[in-house]
């Protein structure tokens, strides 16, 4: 960490001025000037209040369960915690978005909640003949896509992330995006289309 003086103040006053941080090797920094100052409590207070509910509607639509969303966020507030002085608070909702990401897909892979396509026509023609529910119909479409596929379409369509953005909070290229998003939306209409078959 080195100093830097104050523009405006006299010659003595210095402040401390941050580094680039990396976590990962194929990590992008977070803090990515030197100007850059780490996130104050009353920032992190503002990054609760503005970011915890769409944190959550993107959990809850990924994982289909009120608890698991919760715990969802409230891991990805306590992991920002822990760095609060090595994030910038200009990237805390990134941060944020891609922690809840990262969980999620850990979380889907622990638990092995993966269905296949046949499960939910099975289930819902045993349930009740009468007209489904559109959002139980479009929950039980996304619960068919790749947790990845998943997260693009959800941070695209209910979100409102652009593709620069989505390939940020994913790591994965603009290109990977793209064709993510378009096989999730395909695979989400051959599902509902598959639907008026049932009906």
């Amino acid at each position: 960490m080195g100093l830097e003086r104050i523009p405006g103040q006299d010659k003595g006053t210095k402040r401390p001025v941050r580094e680039a941080v990396t976590f990962h090797p194929q990590a992008r920094p977070i803090i990515k000037d030197s100007g850059s100052l780490p996130m104050t409590l009353a920032d992190y207070n503002q990054a609760v209040d503005l970011h915890a509910d769409g944190l959550y509607r993107f959990a809850l639509k990924h994982l289909r369960d009120r608890d698991s969303a919760k715990d969802i966020v409230q891991e990805s507030f306590a992991r920002l915690w822990a760095k609060v002085t090595e994030v910038d608070a200009a990237k805390a909702k990134s941060y944020l978005f891609t922690t809840a990401h990262h969980a999620m897909v850990d979380a889907v892979r622990k638990d092995g909640r993966s269905t296949r396509m046949e499960e939910h026509h099975t289930n819902l023609r045993s349930v009740d003949q009468a007209a489904p529910d559109l959002k139980e119909v479009l929950d039980a479409a996304l619960a068919t896509l790749p947790a990845i596929q998943r997260s693009v379409v959800l941070l695209r369509d209910l979100e409102g992330y652009s593709y620069d953005e989505i390939a940020e909070l994913t790591g994965l290229n603009l290109a990977q995006v793209k064709v993510y998003i378009y096989r999730g939306r395909t695979a989400l209409k051959d599902y509902i289309g598959q639907l008026d078959l049932i009906l």
